[in-house]
């Protein structure tokens, strides 16, 4: 464990960082002794600074969803962030590629709460219950940190968020089987990945069942309104200046974005 200090001054690093577009060392590095408990509290304090400066939580983000990515990262479990409302963006939109430093998308699913949700023993049937929407989103990722991180450092950098696109169809969640959404992502014309939301822990609410559970253990939930990225279904695509997305979910609509 680290010090309160040195938990504070880690959050005061990352968003300097992500306010001049310039990685900083890994936390793991600066702390040695940095453990996860401290990467959610270092997470959680530099959440407090962005709103202080106008910007609101509008809901959270899953990640590590796959067994690929938490053996990856030595994680038996998904970790998760917040997104907050100067972070949304819709279909068609022009992003500045300039605000982030390395930018990647990924194809998910995003849960729109219908009502309160809170721990524990909070199951699918539950998450599914108190969806209002389930609508197609990107997330793009993007790291404030040098690499290789640690676990440690994805997580105190609020699990890698950089912002969400949704567009595509709303559906409610028992319009369809949610677990078959078929998704490609192109990338200037060129399909770069393609995949099936089942990856997603079997569920895409299945992630969002375990949030819910950690976020009581913490003495939070999710709350009616806010919206909750489930995790990817396909690998991270490397974006550019000048590129142009286009996310095809076939029945379930299109989500286009270019950067400049």
């Amino acid at each position: 464990m680290i010090t309160q200090k040195e938990r504070q001054a880690a959050a005061d690093a990352l968003l300097k960082a992500e306010t001049e577009r310039k990685p900083i060392v890994q936390p793991s590095r600066t702390y040695p002794n940095l453990e996860l408990e401290d990467a959610y509290e270092i997470q959680a304090l530099w959440a407090q600074a962005r709103i202080a400066k106008g910007a609101r939580i509008a809901g959270h983000k899953i990640g590590l969803t796959s067994r690929a990515m938490q053996m990856a990262s030595k994680m038996t479990e998904p970790d998760y962030g917040v997104i907050l409302d100067d972070a949304l963006f819709n279909d068609g939109a022009q992003i500045r590629a300039e605000l982030f430093i390395k930018p990647r998308l990924e194809v998910e699913l995003a849960f729109v709460m219908g009502e309160d949700l809170e721990g524990p023993g909070t199951r699918i049937y539950d998450v599914m219950r108190a969806t209002e929407f389930v609508v197609p989103a990107l997330e793009i990722i993007d790291y404030r940190t040098e690499v290789p991180r640690a676990i440690t450092d994805t997580i105190a950098d609020n699990a890698a968020f950089g912002a969400i696109v949704v567009g595509g169809r709303i559906i409610r969640p028992m319009d369809i089987d949610i677990r078959w959404v078929g998704a490609t992502l192109s990338k200037n014309g060129i399909i770069e990945e393609s995949g099936v939301s089942a990856a997603i822990m079997g569920h895409p609410a299945a992630g969002i069942a375990w949030l819910v559970n950690k976020l009581h253990a913490v003495g939070g939930g999710l709350k009616k309104g806010q919206i909750v990225l489930a995790g990817s279904f396909t690998r991270p695509v490397d974006i550019v200046k000048g590129d142009v997305i286009q996310a095809d979910y076939g029945p379930v609509g299109s989500i286009g974005v270019s950067f400049v």
